[in-house]
């Protein structure tokens, strides 16, 4: 396994860690709560798709799971932002959070385009 590939294992399940943990903390509100499940899910699905890509059988049943990825984490950010921007948690409290975010898309995305290329 190369050291990436491992890093990249470790890395998205520290941010599933990351994502139930900010879960925990969201107010009891209906409306937290529904965004909250929503992030939740897509958010913690992120590692476990890579997992499935890490082991896939083929080039193609790869690519389709970084994608899978790449969509989980794409939801996984627009549920950050509606709970700041509907006023549900300060931006700065979700800041290292959606910075991380970001920085995993730009990773699954770098991912999808070599394995397409």
């Amino acid at each position: 396994m190369q050291k990436e590939e491992k890093d990249l294992r470790l890395r998205t399940k520290e941010f599933a860690l990351r994502i139930i943990r900010m879960f925990g903390a969201l107010p009891k509100t209906t409306e937290a709560q529904i965004l909250g499940k929503q992030v939740l899910r897509s958010g913690t699905s992120v590692g476990a798709n890579y997992r499935e890509a890490y082991r896939s059988r083929s080039k193609a049943e790869f690519i389709a799971k970084a994608g899978d990825c790449l969509r989980e984490i794409e939801e996984t950010a627009y549920w950050l932002e509606l709970l700041v921007e509907g006023g549900i948690i300060p931006a700065e409290k979700l800041a290292p959070l959606r910075q991380e975010t970001d920085e995993l898309i730009a990773i699954f995305v770098t991912i999808v385009k070599k394995a397409k290329g």
